[in-house]
């Protein structure tokens, strides 16, 4: 016996880190030192900064992987990754700097594991991320063959006296929703039962008239990437009092964590078209409104609370970096002591 017989391939292994060294190198920064392969990934602070704070996160892809690998649809969940992590950080007003992934496999065809750190790569270039390093873990008999697992890692770096945590926000600023591009990656576990129960062709079924894609196309389409657009708002000197990125738990969980004690988000619930998407979903496995609320994004993949003077400067900057946004609540005095909820008008 040996390892190869007991399903770890070795040489394999050493084949595709020099397939995808290249698509990995293409993410470097002008901070990085030296290339892939080394035991850890070596990186400079940027320049600059006088006292600087990092921010660091972590996140996975869930569920929405099983419908990915069941259609062989792996380039946009690594796109999911990077997002996931990277539009937690920028929520502190932070610039990512660096991101390290983690691939788990039983036994994956070499293409696909291309696709997915292509897909990964594709969304640090966007986000001017070094992709670091990273880990391909080969287990044969813990995962089943064709099936992986992701994880993801996200460090950023911000200037101490600029960190946004909520504290500036007032009675009275504005929430500014933006949308996301369609589910992103939480809640799929409801969205596979109800496939499943469906039993429809997701591939042939179109729900939305006004585009060409069919229903696997919309539920696999990546995260947006806000990073871009944050750092468009810091060039053009917008007011940002708070952050918040619409992950599980949907507005009502997400949008509250930014807020100080005392305060809560009041949102007008018909300020903004939610997707059919969502509708679609609601209506095929007749959830409940709350549910649908507390577990889907319904169109709003991240938040900005400004001061009221700043409002149509934001939107505009949003129109400009090609997402739409609108005016969906403001902030308000809550007599709860501890994190306010939501309420809605």
């Amino acid at each position: 016996m040996d390892y190869k017989t007991s399903g770890v391939d070795v040489e394999a292994g050493r084949s595709f880190v020099n397939q995808i060294r290249k698509t990995v190198e293409s993410t470097s920064r002008k901070e990085v030192i030296g290339g892939i392969g080394g035991f850890g990934g070596c990186i400079r602070l940027p320049e600059g900064y006088k006292k600087p704070v990092l921010v660091a996160g972590t996140d996975g892809v869930g569920t929405k992987l099983e419908l990915a690998q069941d259609h062989g649809s792996h380039f946009g969940v690594g796109i999911d990754l990077v997002a996931m992590c990277v539009n937690d950080v920028i929520t502190n007003g932070a610039e990512p700097l660096f991101f390290l992934d983690y691939v788990a496999t039983g036994k994956l065809g070499p293409q696909a594991l291309v696709d997915v750190i292509n897909g990964i790569s594709y969304g640090c270039r966007q986000c001017n991320c070094a992709l670091l390093g990273g880990e391909t873990a080969e287990m044969p008999g813990f995962y089943s063959k064709g099936r992986y697992d992701l994880a993801g890692f996200c460090v950023a770096v911000v200037e101490q006296d600029k960190i946004i945590d909520g504290h500036k926000i007032h009675p009275g600023d504005k929430i500014i929703g933006i949308e996301s591009s369609g589910i992103h990656s939480n809640g799929f576990s409801l969205v596979r039962q109800i496939v499943q129960k469906s039993a429809i062709d997701l591939k042939r079924k179109n729900i939305d008239l006004s585009s060409n894609l069919n229903l696997l196309d919309v539920l696999l389409k990546p995260t947006h990437l806000y990073v871009s657009l944050v750092k468009s708002f810091f060039k053009n000197k917008l007011s940002i009092h708070g952050m918040a990125h619409i992950t599980g738990g949907g507005l009502p969980e997400n949008l509250p964590r930014c807020f100080p004690k005392g305060l809560r988000p009041k949102l007008n619930i018909g300020s903004w078209e939610i997707p059919e998407i969502f509708r679609w979903l609601q209506v095929q496995g007749n959830i409940p409104e709350a549910d649908l609320w507390n577990t889907f994004n319904l169109g709003i993949g991240f938040c900005v609370i400004i001061p009221p003077d700043q409002q149509e400067k934001a939107i505009q900057i949003c129109l400009e970096n090609s997402m739409k946004a609108w005016k969906i609540g403001e902030v308000e005095e809550s007599n709860e002591s501890s994190l306010g909820g939501l309420s809605h008008i």
